[in-house]
């Protein structure tokens, strides 16, 4: 392998993704591209979920029944869900960086617009599209796995999603003191948790900024700049689409990430005034509360990315899968014990367990995630995206809208949903790597190489389209684990003469 260029800071692959995370580093391109999307994405979480520790105040000024509240948080969420796909085709086409920036200040005016709301109605129209910002997650995790190697892809993934989602604890926490400032100024509570909207309506603005005037899509610059100097091919939307789309693997894992994730959102949706309500609590300290479920993302989502990586190493493709499968399982099995325990004390223990686990579910989804396809990543990562807003969809849809349900009901048979949802895991297959129960296919052409280069066709190939892959392909080949990584297979004998 060529020595690494010395315009990067940090040690790359033949791909010049990073093969070292620096968490401290703020080294362009890949650490910088790490904290930009980070911090945007935190600001996007934190304007979507600003209303929920809120709701107490708004329900009595805007005379909100607890079915619009529902209906709210399924809105808030739902906008999002075909708007992750698209988002992931539009960073397979224009890159992360202007996608990302790009719908950042188009969903920023229904932030600022929450301070104006009067209605049922209005209220409902504006978390609808300031929910659309949660899409940033796709181009967050898209531009993670163009700038770190197969090595740490999962770590990167995992902290940058998770740091993001901290947003969601963090505006626990913000908004009730930003509205407590602001009416100990003298502003009276209806018109004061208006003003507190400001506040991050500006944020969600100047991370967009920052992302486009300091970010860069790939490590060798920006897509406009490399599709015209001819090193990054112009790939066509309906290829793109059509391998992402019809990789059953993406499908999975979208349905996994539904109850995980998914859960996730709804909880931050539902978890303040559940505690408001049930434990007879004032506003501050369900907030506090609530905020402790969002604030593990800062180890939580992280740390199932790293541990993703770590088994990866010993055990390859099937042992992220495992892992995977194991983690989100024990997660379901504590929200069914959050549902049924009764005291204050025991109800905010089995939240913080129940956040650990779901939280890390997340990270090592996007630990298997970037594997699935190497030409449709934005595509796959969108389709899992939008799969963990349709399971909040649909579980806020049947458990808390409306008083069908009791709140504590609805998490214990949420709880039974996650267990339920997370064993299709079991069908996911990689040729050249195994699945959960099955080994590596014995086929002389079940390689890497094979796989990703099976999504280009023979006229691009002759175009050289395909190089990315091809390139991609070797540097995954550390998915089969320790146990097997010296066994020689066709794709270590042949790679170099298709280069």
């Amino acid at each position: 392998m060529e020595s690494p260029p010395p315009k990067f800071a940090l040690p790359v692959d033949s791909e010049h993704k990073a093969t070292e995370f620096r968490l401290f580093s703020v080294a362009a391109p890949h650490m910088r591209a790490f904290h930009l999307s980070w911090v945007s994405f935190f600001a996007c979480f934190v304007s979507s979920f600003a209303v929920a520790p809120l709701v107490p105040i708004i329900r009595d000024n805007l005379n909100l029944t607890s079915t619009d509240i529902g209906n709210a948080g399924i809105v808030s969420v739902s906008g999002a869900v075909f708007a992750r796909v698209a988002m992931g085709s539009a960073c397979d086409l224009f890159g992360p960086r202007l996608a990302s920036a790009s719908l950042i200040l188009l969903t920023a005016p229904a932030v600022f617009c929450s301070s104006i709301a009067t209605s049922p109605t209005s209220f409902l129209l504006v978390r609808f599209f300031t929910g659309f910002s949660l899409t940033t997650f796709v181009s967050t995790q898209f531009w993670m796995s163009s700038m770190f190697s197969a090595p740490v892809v999962g770590t990167a993934n995992g902290v940058a999603g998770g740091w993001g989602n901290l947003g969601g604890g963090a505006t626990q926490l913000i908004m009730p003191l930003v509205f407590g400032v602001i009416r100990d100024i003298g502003a009276v509570k209806f018109t004061a948790w208006r003003i507190a909207f400001f506040i991050p309506a500006l944020f969600q603005t100047l991370s967009a900024f920052a992302v486009l005037i300091f970010g860069q899509d790939m490590p060798d610059g920006n897509y406009h700049g490399l599709k015209k100097s001819g090193e990054k091919a112009k790939d066509k939307f309906s290829w793109v689409f059509y391998y992402g789309f019809t990789n059953y693997r993406g499908w999975i894992l979208a349905l996994t990430y539904g109850y995980c994730f998914g859960v996730e959102l709804v909880v931050d949706n539902i978890i303040a005034e559940y505690f408001y309500d049930r434990f007879n609590l004032n506003l501050s300290t369900a907030g506090i509360i609530a905020a402790s479920f969002g604030l593990a993302n800062l180890f939580t989502r992280p740390g199932g990315g790293i541990l993703s990586d770590i088994v990866a190493k010993r055990f390859g493709m099937r042992g992220r899968l495992w892992t995977l499968w194991v983690v989100q399982t024990l997660g379901g099995v504590f929200c069914i014990i959050m549902g049924q325990v009764g005291s204050l004390s025991g109800s905010i223990i089995v939240m913080i367990a129940f956040s650990v686990f779901v939280q890390a579910a997340c990270g090592l989804t996007f630990g298997v995630v970037p594997f699935v396809s190497r030409r449709s990543l934005g595509v796959v990562s969108g389709m899992t995206g939008g799969g963990g807003n349709v399971g909040a969809v649909v579980t806020q849809l049947i458990f808390f809208r409306g008083s069908k349900y009791s709140k504590q009901t609805g998490i214990t048979l949420m709880g039974i949903m996650i267990i339920c949802c997370t064993l299709p895991l079991f069908l996911i297959y990689f040729p050249q790597w195994g699945g959960m129960f099955c080994g590596p296919s014995k086929k002389a052409n079940a390689t890497e190489e094979e796989y990703y280069l099976s999504e280009w066709k023979s006229n691009e190939k002759e175009k050289g389209f395909h190089l990315a892959s091809l390139k991609f392909s070797e540097n995954s080949v550390s998915e089969r684990g320790g146990k097997v990584d010296s066994v020689t297979r066709p794709s270590d004998e042949t790679s170099s003469a298709h280069v």
